[in-house]
């Protein structure tokens, strides 16, 4: 079995633009920085994919993280404050893959229709790892497409992906196509994105499979850390 996990751990400038409680709950970012470190170094799994993460946060993860090999891709598009200035030194925002075998990055990449969301895609031992980031909107079908062509970028590999899809497992498995598998959570669980307004999914984070089986799906609460609370599950490969 390999254990994997993603978690959008929502970058600062977002929580701020979109006044989300996040930044009421800690108005000290770097306490929360090192917070969320803290959380992502006693996980226990062998792949855990973060997405949303600041420069600040980044530093953070390496220097709890000096073990584990991290992977990452630092988007073209650097989030810009709306309404207030930012604590942040390092505004850039990366998508990010922390992993026990060190592998090998076989692409890094934003999708063509949005400098803020894309896929890392790195090579393990006997498996292909997929993190990333999916629109929001009409653009989704586009870039579920080209996950799926990346994700079997070598077709003789398992494939797992792990991200913040946007949208419901439905939604997510058949934009994949055939062969793709969208793990199920048990009834009951936590909502991977909290709403209190809305009829926008509460459950956008995703582990999905291709060649491979993934079992003891659950999300875990991020305890008001984040907007979306980790997602994590066993590959069997």
């Amino acid at each position: 079995m390999i254990t994997v996990a993603t978690w959008n751990v929502l970058h600062r400038v977002h929580a701020e633009n979109w006044y989300e409680d996040v930044a009421t709950k800690w108005p000290v970012e770097d306490e929360r920085i090192d917070a969320i470190a803290a959380r992502v170094a006693k996980r226990s799994e062998q792949i855990i994919a973060l997405q949303e993460v600041s420069g600040d946060q980044l530093a953070a993860l390496r220097d709890a993280l000096p073990d584990r090999t991290i992977h990452t891709l630092r988007y073209p598009r650097v989030p810009r404050p709306k309404r207030i200035p930012t604590s942040l030194r390092d505004r850039d925002e990366y998508l990010v893959l922390v992993v026990d075998d060190p592998g090998h990055t076989v692409l890094a990449a934003a999708f063509g229709d949005d400098p803020g969301k894309g896929a890392l895609v790195v090579a393990t031992s006997g498996l292909t790892v997929v993190a990333t980031h999916v629109s929001g909107d009409d653009r989704r079908g586009r870039q579920l497409a080209t996950l799926a062509g990346w994700a079997l970028s070598d077709p003789s590999r398992p494939a797992v992906l792990l991200g913040d899809f946007n949208a419901d497992r439905a939604v997510v498995a058949e934009g994949l196509g055939a062969g793709f598998t969208v793990a199920e959570l048990p009834a009951g669980s936590l909502p991977t994105r909290p709403r209190t307004s809305g009829s926008k999914s509460q459950f956008i984070d995703h582990v999905v499979t291709h060649g491979a089986d993934a079992v003891e799906a659950a999300v875990e609460s991020a305890d008001g850390l984040s907007d979306h609370n980790p997602v994590r599950a066993a590959i069997a490969v």
